[in-house]
């Protein structure tokens, strides 16, 4: 979801591995072990958990985590908590990471200390303010000056132990007195609206002076007065209230002006809790990729994008700019990811990578090495196979490995690692047994492969048969090195990483998926020497299962299959595919005259044919929407029940399901996948209502007929394609960014192809590492995306300082205490003062 403004919108996404924490303090017991897990949280919002390590004090958790942010956000934060079964669990502590610090650690393997968690540490949100310095004359004729201060509204302040029922207190201090004053508590809302007015006598009254509108003490006094606003959470626990955050302002600042209104962050109290060391608490390894796009209408976009979808018909190949970009990028997989996304959006992809990868056969001089390297074809067909095959692996693997995940059958194979009691004999069996399954299902898939990666398939088998033409097995190693070692071989490795499973599998099931790949990877190899692949004696014993013609023979199919022209379409075979499950809350919908319209949790589940609900996981549904009846997914305004990250499913005669989801990257991707699914719908709705229908009326509109039509358009334009849901201009955007990044590296290139032009001797060795087969076609592409480029940086720049003209700081988007908006300022005056 993209943050809209003026004439551009702005992408934020994250890619977060979080590897390991070390160096744990021990629990307070006689065991001394912990069971932890990490948290990821924007700012105070948990958006995902990892699995709990047990009885470990420097757990090892693996797993990646990535997500689109659908908010403005101050810090990214992880938290370790410690998993207590009889009460609340424990926070051990925290890394939190400013956003405008983000690019510091940009895709690093780093170690964070773990931090202290007290109320200052966990301090958010904004107040607005309004102050007025005013003079009064009395009836004796004596002047005094009385300051007004107007609490407006508070947002995102922080919620503590599930609940937020704040208040704040005003207090004007100086060397010799203190005045405290406070509002009413506003229950259950981090979001509350004050709008109170409190009086302070500042100077006391004094002989009225036009010349000054203090005495002398007076003015000493009112300089080292200030204003201070805090706000606290009312709390019927014994420890009492809890603090949320402070605001500071010195009165002096007022004798400029009498009245100021500016929002403000809050911040924690300067005497917050420093006591413990940062080292105290252990440490915890991390690698963050945030990315912020910010994306102009498409026009701006046409040349390089016309540029870049010309690439296929570029002869040769290495002259296009898709392949340029490949070149000067410091690792492939950064160039293939937007690339792919691109041409599979306007598709072009199977020309695409039909001409590189037949670029890449003609260089490649041995049949065994065809495509195992990290080239930019390689990457560019594993993530192609990542986007389109997704649902594919849903349906192929995912009932097998979440049996491996749940069962926990022994299949230890290697006789050093054998527990006691297990038996070597009855572990083949069962690793022999899973091999087996997933072996048939994988191979009996062939009618349901994407027909995308089919097509692609299809020239690679043709691009290696004509080069290798002495070789008959080509043809099939060409798309077994994909198919089965790139995609099917690591899905089973790792599935958390392909969506199969939501976290990286318990040591034993992943040595036995572990062992499971190992041999799905050789049987698809279709190599000589089976057992030669092995280091291991006990895998080679293992794999003398396995050595029957069959088994070739079903390989052989399935890549005939998979890799045929006139493969049937895959889109004829009606079967539900499982999008996204997960618990969320619910409004009942009113479906009984007289029952409770009450919340409750629920095991949501949506495939291509329904959107259902049930009490629990594996239940009977207890719900079925079909998805021709989604007419409409929109975001439900927080007022209609005090509740965030609502959304709301409406189907015919007016019938409204309210959900809540868990966080705001959930409620997204579940509104995002709904409206997909039921995207092509014939009675999709054009406008809706933002607000519940409660009390006789929509709160939107104040309509009181539960029947009338909408009062806002329905958000739209979103593709209907489910797997593919891409965005050309942000894809472009992104190739732009490491165009310019890696602008360096486009000039030395301009460089080689004049050197290759005019000297056609040995090659200089700092133009060596360039593929350059037509230096002037190579020249021609590269001249296009510089001036691209140029353009594109021109209109970025341009609306950087349209943008800083337009920004008042003090405003809600820009309150003060915003250390980027600071650094923003800082930066745009030394460009203004660098052009003047």
């Amino acid at each position: 979801m993209a943050v809209e403004e003026e004439g551009l919108r702005v992408f934020q996404s994250v890619r977060i591995k979080i590897g390991e924490a070390k160096n744990l303090p021990t629990y307070p017991g006689p065991n001394k072990m912990r069971d932890c897990y990490c948290t990821v949280n924007l700012d105070q919002e948990e958006v995902f958990r990892t699995k709990i390590v047990e009885k470990s004090l420097c757990p090892f958790y693996g797993e990646d985590f990535y997500c689109e942010i659908p908010r403005t956000f101050r810090h990214l934060s992880f938290y370790i908590f410690d998993r207590d079964v009889f009460r609340r669990d424990s926070i051990i502590g925290k890394v939190a990471i400013q956003k405008e610090d983000l690019q510091k650690y940009h895709n690093r393997d780093t170690w964070f200390q773990l931090q202290h968690v007290d109320a200052d540490s966990e301090v958010q949100g904004k107040v607005h303010l309004e102050l007025r310095l005013s003079e009064v004359i009395t009836d004796t004729g004596v002047v005094c000056h009385k300051l007004a201060t107007r609490v407006l509204e508070c947002q995102g302040l922080p919620i503590v132990n599930g609940q937020c029922d704040p208040y704040a207190t005003v207090t004007l201090a100086g060397p010799s007195r203190s005045e405290a004053k406070k509002t009413k508590v506003k229950k259950k809302t981090n979001n509350p609206h004050f709008d109170e007015v409190f009086y302070f006598e500042v100077t006391r009254p004094s002989s009225y002076n036009k010349k000054s509108h203090f005495d002398i003490e007076d003015v000493d006094e009112v300089d080292k007065m200030e204003i201070r606003v805090d706000l606290w959470n009312a709390s019927n626990l014994k420890f009492g209230d809890e603090f949320l955050g402070e605001l500071r302002l010195p009165l002096k600042f007022l004798r400029q002006s009498s009245s100021y209104e500016a929002w403000y962050f809050l911040q924690p109290r300067d005497n917050g809790n420093k006591s413990l060391k940062p080292d105290d608490l252990g440490s915890l390894r991390l690698n963050v990729v945030y990315t912020e796009d910010h994306v102009f209408s498409s026009d701006y976009y046409s040349p390089l994008r016309d540029v870049l979808l010309k690439s296929a018909d570029v002869e040769p190949v290495s002259a296009s700019a898709a392949h340029i970009l490949g070149e000067v990028c410091r690792e492939k997989q950064e160039a293939a990811i937007p690339l792919v996304r691109l041409f599979l959006h306007y598709g072009r992809i199977v020309p695409f990578i039909s001409a590189i990868a037949n670029a890449e056969v003609k260089r490649t001089q041995d049949p065994n090495t065809i495509f195992r390297g990290n080239s930019l074809t390689s990457k560019c067909i594993d993530e192609t196979m990542k986007l389109a095959g997704m649902h594919y692996l849903q349906v192929t693997l995912k009932p097998i490995i979440d049996e491996i995940c749940q069962v926990h059958k022994p299949c230890e194979i290697d006789p050093v690692k054998l527990k006691d009691g297990e038996n070597l004999e009855n572990n083949r069996e069962n690793l022999r047994q899973y091999v087996d399954r997933i072996f048939t299902v994988i191979t009996k898939s062939g009618v349901s492969c994407p027909t995308v990666m089919c097509d692609i398939f299809f020239s690679l088998r043709e691009s290696a048969a004509k080069r290798f033409q002495g070789d008959p097995d080509v043809r099939y190693t060409a798309v077994s090195s994909f198919i089965f070692l790139r995609f099917f071989a690591p899905a089973i490795l790792s599935p958390n990483l392909f969506q199969l499973t939501p976290h990286h599998p318990d040591p034993q099931t992943s040595r036995t998926l572990t062992l499971i790949s190992k041999t799905i990877q050789t049987l698809g190899s279709l190599s000589k020497s089976k057992s030669a692949n092995f280091k291991e004696s006990y895998m080679a014993t293992f794999y003398d299962y396995f050595n029957e013609q069959k088994y070739a023979d079903a390989v052989k199919n399935f890549l005939d299959l998979i890799s045929s022209s006139g493969r049937r379409d895959h889109k004829s075979i009606e079967q539900p595919i499982l999008l996204k499950e997960g618990f969320m809350i619910k409004r009942a919908q009113g479906r009984k005259r007289f029952g409770m319209k009450n919340f409750k949790k629920r095991w949501f589940r949506l495939t291509n044919h329904e959107f259902t609900y049930q009490k629990s996981k594996g239940d009977h549904p207890l719900c079925s929407i079909p998805i021709e009846n989604i007419l409409a997914v929109e975001r439900l305004e927080e007022e209609s029940f005090k509740m965030k990250n609502m959304f709301q499913v409406i189907q015919p005669e007016r019938r409204v399901l309210y959900i809540q989801a868990n966080n705001c990257v959930e409620a997204k991707d579940w509104i995002d996948i709904l409206t997909k699914v039921s995207q092509c719908n014939k009675k999709r709705l054009t406008v809706y209502h933002p607000s519940a229908y409660l009390n006789g009326h929509w709160l939107c509109c104040k309509a009181t007929a539960d029947n009338t039509p909408g009062c806002t358009p329905c958000t739209g334009g979103l593709p209907a394609n489910i797997q593919l849901d891409i965005d050309g201009d942000r894809e472009t955007e992104r190739i732009y960014s490491l165009f310019n990044l890696y602008m360096p590296k486009l000039e030395k290139m301009q460089e080689a192809c004049g050197s290759k032009s005019v000297y056609d001797g040995p090659e200089e060795e700092e133009y060596s590492t360039f593929i350059i087969d037509d230096p002037k076609e190579t020249y021609k592409t590269l001249k296009l995306i510089i001036e691209g480029v140029a353009t594109l940086e021109q209109e970025h720049a341009q609306y950087k300082r349209d943008k800083f003209k337009k920004t008042k700081y003090g405003s809600q988007e820009h309150p003060i205490g915003d250390k980027s908006f600071q650094t923003y300022i800082r930066q745009q005056s030394e460009i203004s003062a660098h052009s003047i």
